[in-house]
């Protein structure tokens, strides 16, 4: 008789339960990640009714595994440059409530008496909402193109890198078991340090090779190259000190910024999906249900922490951001609720032995019991709204409304602070670059060409000749060269336009110096020194031009692949609480070949028409004889309440279901406020090129405390009149740079 191996018993085991009762969970609307957390239970050993795993040590290393790969399949999601894009409020906002749960979870915990580290672990537990959850009741509930689902949106993409720091910060605390200052600080420069040297060196090189291997690439050897570059950079990051988990994330980020990222993200569904099984199962396999009787008033009390103590810091962080008090309170009330990175972080206790074990059963309690609480909260979360609004005292909710449209304003950024900014960005970047390329030339190149006088001399040669295109950036390159022209035309900022040169070419020479040294002796660094400034001076143009290429082709791999979805959105128009939202055209709907004069879209239902993207084609703030066809996505601007008319009034005119989200930020809503002395200050709207220069509208202007809605272009601007443009992102952002509005 063949002797099968326990571990193939075991797996069988696992996925059959999991497949059975995932199969009721998703026949009664549930989460499936609850249903594989149940299925571990009665798989497990505290379970004796059912079969039971035997081989714990193999199912822990399969575990581990879907961690990877669910760390993966969220970098692959994420994109750095999605990051990029969500805003002030969401940050401000995700950041408000993190540490406040962090906070409100450690108190808790030692108010419980338990130990600092069990408290510590329960901060870091309750600070992670679910994204799975919260999109899974935003698409039941049907209120993904509300404006406050882009905040939403925006938040969960901040924190799921917040989550990343605190896997890192967690293990640091682990490890030392005190909050020691300059380890910390030191783990977070480092964890700063390799996040932007490998999102650089990825973007720069990945995108080109995947590019040109992208013809004889087949689906399998792009699942396998996926998979190998993911577990080369676990190795990578695990090697440097940081959790398999991080260099998962990192590689799955970068990924996501090629032009192959959605085929990838498809093709490792299926790996993720069944690892991802194994670890939820896995985590079932720890609960002990006695452990949750004795502990039923601990998790009682935490999860009444987690859905209060969640509403009120997210929509406290969302009202410091300037958002309004209802698209607040909605965001607060969405993000009740705690699951997946909660669970990661609950393992990681456990795994370096620093947490007590009902740390586990107690995350996986509260997170089904706000699993199912969340689409409930998220559907009272308009009703609560109006109900607060009508108690608070109207001095209260006017001044949240004079903050709210302040901090939303578009203000003239001085030439000095974006000289400044700019400067300090660049050297933060070249440094990063600089000494990321000679340690890895010091520690893993130089090394392998021997110890002979010849290679002793050309490693150094050949690493400063690697480096000096990103000196020479650093020390000589021009940055914001218009706002520095401008800058220097006073002279009270010439000695600081000065000083400011000297120093980025102090830290070039430092680099040049200091690294060298290390590589080299004393007298041969003072002579590499000199070397440097002769091979800068002579060939000054030529660096440049390489310098300019490397640049192109990083930003040429970085813009390569548009956003398939972007969910997030800054787009809010605060006094007329209106944002974007984009709808796609049905064949049936009978408002086709239609002009928007005859449709009366603006008349009838108050929206405004900003965009029509017809295929390859964007037509931007279509005029009134323009006319719809299949297919055609209409990018609307409106209130909740007249979104939603829109949409009720398509699917009138239609007989199949019309697709609605957030619009991408390609398109935004923004303020411009004009200040004194500005150039557009006395001018019309048609004369201020406005509208040409952002290839946009001004649907409404604030003036002396008044409301103009859709101005006419004969309307004179002035003096700090705030105007409310829907146009280019990029544009409205550039006249802002420029210095248009000062």
């Amino acid at each position: 008789m063949v002797h099968l191996p326990g571990l193939i018993i075991d797996l069988g085991l696992i996925l059959g339960a999991a497949a059975i009762v995932t199969l009721v969970f998703r026949r009664l609307k549930q989460p499936t990640v609850l249903g594989y957390i149940l299925a571990g239970l009665l798989v497990g050993p505290h379970f004796p009714l059912f079969p039971t795993i035997t081989d714990t040590k193999s199912v822990e290393v399969w575990a581990e595994i879907g961690v990877i790969f669910l760390l993966f399949s969220l970098g692959l999601e994420f994109s750095f440059k999605k990051l990029m894009k969500v805003g002030g409020s969401a940050s401000i906002t995700a950041i408000v409530e993190v540490a406040v749960m962090l906070l409100l979870g450690y108190i808790t915990g030692m108010a419980l008496g338990w130990n600092v580290m069990d408290s510590i672990f329960l901060g870091g537990v309750l600070s992670i909402s679910s994204t799975t959850i919260i999109i899974r009741a935003f698409d039941e509930l049907g209120v993904k193109g509300k404006k406050f689902a882009g905040l939403v949106f925006g938040i969960l993409v901040v924190e799921d890198l917040v989550a990343i720091v605190l896997l890192v910060l967690l293990s640091t605390v682990a490890v030392s078991r005190q909050f020691a200052g300059t380890e910390m600080l030191f783990s977070i420069v480092k964890l700063v340090f390799f996040l932007v040297l490998w999102f650089i060196a990825g973007i720069f090189f990945l995108p080109s090779i995947l590019k040109k291997a992208r013809s004889f690439m087949t689906d399998e050897m792009l699942l396998i190259a996926s998979i190998a570059l993911c577990l080369m950079m676990v190795i990578l990051a695990t090697n440097v000190g940081f959790s398999p988990a991080l260099g998962a994330f990192i590689m799955g980020s970068i990924l996501a910024e090629t032009t192959l990222g959605g085929k990838i993200e498809h093709l490792t569904m299926s790996v993720k999906d069944l690892f991802g099984a194994v670890f939820f199962v896995s985590v079932g396999m720890l609960i002990d249900p006695k452990v949750l009787l004795e502990y039923a008033v601990p998790i009682l009390l935490i999860t009444l922490v987690t859905v209060v103590g969640k509403m009120l810091s997210t929509t406290t962080g969302a009202l410091i951001s300037g958002q309004p008090l209802k698209t607040s309170v909605q965001a607060g009330m969405s993000l009740s609720q705690i699951g997946e990175f909660s669970f990661i972080i609950a393992t990681l206790g456990l795994t370096l032995k620093v947490t007590s074990a009902f740390i586990y059963p107690i995350a996986v309690a509260v997170s089904a019991i706000t699993t199912f609480t969340t689409p409930y909260m998220i559907k009272g979360s308009g009703p609560f709204y109006a109900w607060l609004n009508a108690r608070l005292p109207r001095r209260f909710t006017d001044a949240i409304d004079r903050y709210s449209s302040s901090a939303q304003s578009i203000k003239s950024t001085s030439d000095w602070r974006l000289v400044i900014r700019s400067n300090l960005v660049q050297a933060v970047i070249f440094t990063v670059i600089i000494v990321g390329i000679v340690l890895l030339m010091a520690r893993f190149v130089i090394p392998y060409w021997g110890t002979s006088y010849l290679a002793e001399i050309a490693g150094p040669i050949v690493t400063l000749i690697i480096i000096s295109p990103f000196l020479w950036a650093l020390a000589i390159r021009k940055v914001q060269p218009e706002a520095t022209e401008r800058l220097k035309k006073n002279m009270r900022y010439r000695g600081a336009l000065f000083m400011l040169r000297v120093f980025r070419l102090g830290l070039a020479l430092f680099f040049v110096g200091f690294l060298i040294n290390s590589l080299w002796s004393y007298h041969l660094a003072v002579l590499s020194l000199l070397g440097f400034i002769l091979l800068m001076t002579l060939t000054y143009k030529r660096m440049q031009n390489v310098y300019d290429k490397i640049e192109g082709l990083f930003f040429s791999n970085l813009n390569d692949k548009e956003e398939v979805e972007v969910r997030e959105s800054g787009m809010h128009l605060v006094p007329w609480d209106a944002h974007i939202t984009s709808f796609i055209i049905n064949a049936d709907f009978t408002g086709i070949g239609k002009t928007l004069m005859e449709l009366r879209l603006r008349e009838d239902l108050g929206v405004n028409l900003a965009m029509i993207r017809r295929g390859p084609f964007t037509i931007h703030v279509p005029d009134r004889l323009e006319k719809i066809y299949p297919g055609d996505v209409l990018y609307v601007i409106g209130t909740d309440e007249q979104v939603e008319a829109f949409k009720k009034y398509l699917e009138l005119n239609s007989r199949a279901i019309i697709n609605y989200n957030s619009a991408d930020l390609e398109v935004s809503l923004q303020q411009i406020e004009i200040t004194e002395g500005s150039e557009f200050e006395g001018k019309s709207i048609k004369d201020s090129a406005i509208r040409e220069r952002t290839k946009g509208l001004i649907v409404g202007i604030e003036r002396r405390g008044e409301r103009l809605l859709n101005p006419e272009s004969a309307v004179v601007l002035e003096a700090f009149d705030v105007l409310w443009v829907v146009g280019n992102t990029r544009r409205i952002k550039l006249l802002q740079k420029k210095g248009a509005v000062s």
